[in-house]
């Protein structure tokens, strides 16, 4: 191999470091059900999940004056980031903001708590105030990029999420429930919004999350006959969803 391509795979192993493989599927209820079977027999819900193995995940995303986070998923840009603060299951002081980013088909996050006031500030237009009353260098990347893009909040997706963790692989399988999008995004805290149903009636989606390598036996137990890996993204099914009822 020529100097200059081991340079040139140097440098790409540096820029995915901390990226994760994501891979998606949009899958009727009945082969959700087969791959849960699976999975609750060899592997554990994550920490977070209730009795009944799930939680609610409410999302609020944000995007620029130019709808840039939609417009680049949409022309499948290799390098993209998008921001969202959610929350889970009812609305109890805790908020996190999230800024997902996408390398060359290859996903990371960056996250950081954020309180009542500070979410409260950026939505009222006060980005400036809270860019100077926090050390976080997420919350503060935020505020600038509020600032000087236009960064609002533009759709609430909902959904269950029913999580599976395996690890010492670091691997992480969701099956994502009746998900659904709203415009209504100041009564994002309130959970009183009105929700339309993103997937038609029966179809859900499942991600596998890795780094390098997916064990064996974790790939045969989420592989059903005719499943299509997809890029299915939330949000821009979200806005779609929401400009075609006529939200925006």
């Amino acid at each position: 191999m020529k100097q200059g391509s081991n340079n040139d795979k140097k440098l790409y192993n540096v820029s995915m470091q901390g990226f994760r493989n994501e891979w998606k599927y949009r899958l009727p209820m009945t082969d959700l059900e087969i791959i849960q079977a699976r999975l609750e027999a060899l592997l554990s819900n994550d920490r977070h999940s209730d009795k009944h193995g799930g939680y609610g995940v409410h999302s609020l995303y944000f995007d620029d004056f130019f709808d840039s986070c939609a417009k680049e998923n949409d022309g499948g840009t290799a390098e993209r980031f998008k921001y969202r603060i959610r929350f889970y299951n009812t609305y109890e002081g805790y908020l996190k903001l999230e800024r997902k980013e996408k390398l060359f088909g290859r996903c990371r996050k960056k996250a950081s708590l954020l309180t009542e006031e500070q979410y409260e500030g950026i939505i009222s237009g006060s980005a400036e105030e809270v860019f100077w009353n926090t050390e976080d260098p997420l919350i503060r990347q935020f505020c600038v990029d509020i600032m000087t893009k236009g960064f609002a909040p533009k759709a609430i997706v909902d959904y269950e999420r029913i999580p599976f963790v395996e690890p010492l692989t670091n691997v992480r399988v969701t099956l994502d429930l009746n998900i659904s999008a709203s415009k209504e995004v100041d009564r994002f805290l309130d959970l009183d919004y009105l929700k339309i149903p993103l997937q038609k009636t029966g179809e859900h989606v499942l991600e596998v999350k890795f780094d390098e390598l997916l064990p064996g036996y974790i790939k045969q137990a989420v592989t059903v006959p005719s499943m299509v890996q997809t890029a299915f993204s939330k949000y821009y099914f979200a806005r779609n969803l929401i400009q075609s009822t006529g939200g925006l």
